[in-house]
Formats: C-alpha cells, sequence, structure tokens
C-alpha cells in the first residue's frame, strides 16, 4: 500500500506530488488486493502528517512567506484608504495607534501567530495607560488587520480567527466611566467674557455651532450665507499639518449650521474686512488645533480650576449637544446641525438640508445659553464723491 499527496515547495506555484511505501499489500482468497485496513489507513495518515502538508506553519512560511504584522498593517492602511467601498479618508488615527502601541510588541509576528493568547500581554500593557474604549478600538484594529489577509480564489480571510474578550481580558466599556467632559454655562460665559479678538471668535463659534474644532478651523468668509445667518461646513484642517482637505469625518459632517441674530451679528462684525480663512497665522495657513489648545484654552481652564484630562475644544461640541436637548430642539434639526449620522429610516428620511426657513426658526428659538458679546465696527472714511455731495448738501 502507498500513499500518496501533493507538497508546497518555495518558490514555485505548483506543488510536486509526493508518495511513500506504508504497508505489504494483503491478497484475498481469489489474488485479488483487500482495501486497506484501519491500522494502513492510520499509518498513512501519520506519513502525510509527519511531511508536514498539512501544516498551518508549513502553508504560512511556504506559501504566505510568514507575512508580518507589520508588514500586512501597511498593506492594510493602503487599502482602506484606496478601496472604492467606504474609504477611511484620514487614517492618521490607526497609523498613529499601530505605530506607539501596536507595532512595537507585535510587529514582527508571524501573521498565522497573531491570535488571543499573543495579544493579550499587549492589551494588558494598554490598560495601564489608556482608557478601556481605546483599548477595545486598538484590538479591533487588529482584528482587522489578520483579516485583511485574503485567500487569491475565494476571497476569505486565510487566518479565521475567533477572538475572545475573556481570553485577552478586555477591559469592559463603562459609558459613564468614559472621559466626556462637557464645559457648563457658567465656564462658557468666563471664556468668552474673558478673552477678545480670534480667541473670542473661536469661543463662540464652536459654543454656538457644536463644530469639530477642525472644521471651525478651516472655516473661509464664503462659507457665510444666508446673511450670515447660515454656516456651510464642508472642509477642515488636516489632523498634523497645516492644510486644509475637501472632506469631513463623515458624509454627515457635510452640512449646514444656522445661527440665531444675536451671534450672527457677532459673527458678521467679526469677518467684516476679512477674506479667506478666518482663523489664520502670520504666514496664512491654518492653525493646528493643539497649538491652540496648549496657547489659549489650557492656561484658561487651569486658571478657571476646571481642567482635566480630555477637556479639549471638543468638550465646546458636548455643551451645545447638551444645550439643544435641554430646549428640546427638533431632533432632526440637531442632528443635522451637529453633523450626526442618520440612525432610524425616519431620521433617514428627514431632509432637513432643505428646510432653511424651519431651520432658522429654531436657531432663534433655543438661543446658545451664554451672553454674546459684541463688536463695534468703526465707521468707514468717507469716499471722494461722498465728501463732495456733503459740502454741496452743506452749501445748499
Amino acid at each position: 500500500y502507498r500513499v500518496r499527496w501533493r507538497m508546497d515547495v518555495a518558490g514555485q506555484e505548483q506543488r510536486i506530488n509526493m508518495h511513500e511505501k506504508v504497508a505489504p499489500l494483503v491478497f484475498d482468497r481469489s489474488g485479488s488486493p483487500k482495501p486497506p485496513s484501519t491500522d494502513v489507513l492510520r499509518k498513512a495518515r501519520e506519513i502525510v502528517e509527519k511531511s508536514g502538508a498539512n501544516s498551518e506553519e508549513r502553508f504560512n512560511r511556504v506559501v504566505l512567506g510568514e507575512t508580518t504584522f507589520r508588514d500586512q498593517a501597511k498593506v492594510y492602511v493602503h487599502w482602506v484608504q484606496t478601496r472604492d467601498r467606504e474609504p477611511i479618508k484620514d487614517a492618521s488615527s490607526i497609523e498613529a495607534a499601530l505605530n506607539k502601541w501596536i507595532i512595537p510588541e507585535i510587529g514582527d509576528l508571524p501573521l498565522a501567530d497573531v491570535h488571543n493568547l499573543s495579544v493579550k500581554p499587549l492589551v494588558d500593557k494598554m490598560k495601564k495607560s489608556l482608557a478601556p474604549r481605546t483599548v477595545n478600538k486598538y484590538v479591533e484594529y487588529i482584528g482587522q488587520i489578520v483579516a485583511s489577509l485574503k485567500d487569491g480564489k475565494t476571497g476569505e480571510p486565510i487566518h479565521r480567527r475567533k477572538w475572545d474578550r475573556s481570553v485577552m481580558d478586555l477591559p469592559v466599556v463603562n459609558p459613564k466611566r468614559q472621559r466626556r467632559p462637557a464645559l457648563r454655562l457658567d465656564a462658557v460665559n468666563t471664556l468668552v467674557s474673558g478673552s477678545t479678538g480670534d480667541e473670542q471668535a473661536l469661543y463662540v463659534l464652536l459654543a454656538t455651532t457644536g463644530m469639530r474644532i477642525s472644521e471651525a478651523l478651516a472655516l473661509e468668509t464664503k462659507h457665510f450665507v444666508n446673511d450670515g445667518r447660515t454656516i456651510e461646513v464642508s472642509q477642515q484642517v488636516d489632523r498634523d499639518t497645516p492644510r486644509i482637505v475637501r472632506y469631513l469625518k463623515t458624509d454627515a459632517g457635510t452640512r449646514e449650521v444656522d445661527l440665531s441674530t444675536e451671534v450672527a451679528e457677532y459673527l458678521r462684525a467679526f469677518i467684516s474686512g476679512k477674506s479667506g480663512l478666518l482663523f489664520q497665522t502670520r504666514n496664512g495657513t491654518p492653525y493646528l488645533h493643539n497649538n491652540l489648545e496648549q496657547r489659549w484654552l489650557t492656561p484658561r481652564l487651569k486658571a478657571m480650576g476646571i481642567d482635566e484630562k480630555g477637556m479639549g475644544f471638543h468638550a465646546f461640541r458636548r455643551f451645545r449637544k447638551t444645550w439643544l436637548r435641554g430646549e428640546r430642539c427638533q431632533e432632526d434639526i440637531n442632528n443635522f446641525w451637529m453633523g450626526h449620522q442618520p440612525e432610524t429610516m425616519s431620521e433617514l428620511y428627514s431632509r432637513m438640508e432643505f428646510e432653511l426657513e424651519r431651520r432658522v426658526d429654531e436657531a432663534e428659538r433655543v438661543g446658545v445659553g451664554f451672553a454674546a458679546p459684541t463688536i463695534e465696527v468703526a465707521p468707514s472714511a468717507p469716499s471722494i464723491s461722498e465728501e463732495v455731495e456733503l459740502e454741496l448738501a452743506l452749501q445748499l
């Protein structure tokens, strides 16, 4: 009896045929060979197993070339940004997580060796410094990268994993314990009244609109329409470089935000005489929000005694959302202004982008809560023709 099988060979696509003797043939009374006994079949399986033909380790080494997690992570990051279906426009947060936490720990592991037990030491390390939600998110990235290596014939993941939160001892995400600091009304009043110029205008804008800081810093004068009562949100400042990018965090981020009369008047006076970006450096480039946070917001929060981890510009967004809900703002308008993705069929059917008059009325009704400051605009000097007309009028 002989056992025959095929083996993968490094460096060539086609497998080679292998065979080996198992045991002498056994004949029946008529002289015909008997079918192999269970003992012969067992020995045949042992021979094949010993050759490594069915070994996952050999398959990974010979066929896949032992792709490391580091190599596949590069492929994954490129793929998620270039795929046609739901591409990720800004993968900087994924790259930051990979470079700072994940790659240093498991980057050199063969992809086949990335599993629950090999990831657990990384989870234990991250739990000491990161919030539970962040740890869980980073482990999701690991799972997506492992699954992104696909079989060329079937398109299915080569390394199928059943990720077990208990085995990895992932921390439980408790929404009540998540860091979601929000500014209170008195704090917003203090920040607005205690600041001037661009800093004050930025605080007013964020607390009034709930815009993300990257969106607010990318605003240009042309984005104020409807006599200054409406702001078009269509771009943002890149996370790490001072440049404008023509996309937002989500598709729902492309929206319009409407203002109450008092805030519209304040911002109209602020942008009077400006062109281009509302907030820009001396070189004409947009600000990076981290720089402004360190220079403006954090020192004021510390002086007020309310600074804490996570209390950045996003706290204005939470303030606005809280105010809108407290004032019983129409939920569809609320979500539209905040740029939140529709979740229910009713929200999906709602088309608030076409209801300008209704939105403006709602903005006036709910207000902003804090005392909006005023800016005195100096009257412009009369032109020559105006001076001549004035002199003629006096003569008459």
